[in-house]
């Protein structure tokens, strides 16, 4: 047999052999799972975790109607008089929508000394916000920026489309975080139901404040972009907690 081939033949016998083993690698860098786990509130509801970068989130909106020490919250519910003239704290049921994905609450409620988290865990603040979405891949510019921000961020943190977000031409949620971003929708300042409602945007507040108002994190069902904003303390929005 010719050197030169039998040589050719090993050579190509090894690099295809090999090929198999360095493509596996590649790929389980590239697919490295989710870490996540589960954290229960004070009325024992039991919400999905999961790891974002070195933050441990939620993974689903909050639906606690006490205070970590076991006080009831103040439920508001059709009154609008009483959901714009509260101060102490208030949450409700989105329309009376019983497939809303957890409670709306107002900031009186978030920053109540009762506290609304679970133990160990608490409201994040706007820069606890931040850093989610820089581990996102929003650059440190934008994230200090009002109004719409980043790319696709939001994209990365909505749940897929056909599990809890209306559709909306090339815009489709990924999910590639784990946050699984829920579209609760939201109560206006003076009482009022946001339009266009469930399924459409999301709404979360921030534990920080700005003069008499607070900061807030909105997503909508037509933007892959993640708007950040500051707003009465009496709207009522959605809260994912972080953990201490």
């Amino acid at each position: 047999m010719n050197k030169k081939y039998f040589f050719s033949t090993i050579l190509y016998l090894f690099m295809f052999l090999l090929l198999p083993f360095s493509s596996c690698k590649k790929d389980k860098k590239e697919t490295a799972p989710i870490e996540t786990g589960y954290v229960t509130d004070v009325c024992n509801n039991v919400y999905k975790t999961v790891k974002i970068g070195n933050q441990w989130w939620m993974a689903e909106n909050l639906k606690v109607t006490k205070y970590r020490n076991g006080n009831f919250i103040l439920k508001i519910q059709a009154d609008t008089a009483n959901w714009k003239n509260d101060t102490i704290g208030a949450y409700c049921i989105y329309d009376d929508n019983l497939s809303a994905p957890g409670l709306l609450y107002n900031y009186y409620a978030v920053s109540n000394l009762n506290n609304i988290a679970p133990l160990g865990w608490h409201v994040p603040s706007d820069n606890e916000w931040k850093e989610l979405e820089k581990n996102l891949g929003m650059s440190d510019y934008e994230v200090n920026n009002t109004s719409w921000r980043g790319s696709n961020e939001a994209d990365k943190l909505k749940i897929a489309s056909t599990q809890g977000w209306i559709t909306y031409e090339n815009i489709w949620s990924s999910n590639s975080s784990g946050f699984s971003a829920l579209a609760g929708g939201c109560r206006i300042f003076n009482g009022i139901w946001g339009d266009p409602g469930l399924f459409a945007t999301g709404f979360w507040w921030s534990s920080t404040t700005k003069d008499n108002h607070a900061w807030y994190r909105y997503l909508d069902y037509k933007n892959s972009n993640v708007f950040r904003y500051y707003g009465p303390k009496t709207y009522g929005f959605s809260v994912r907690c972080v953990k201490d």
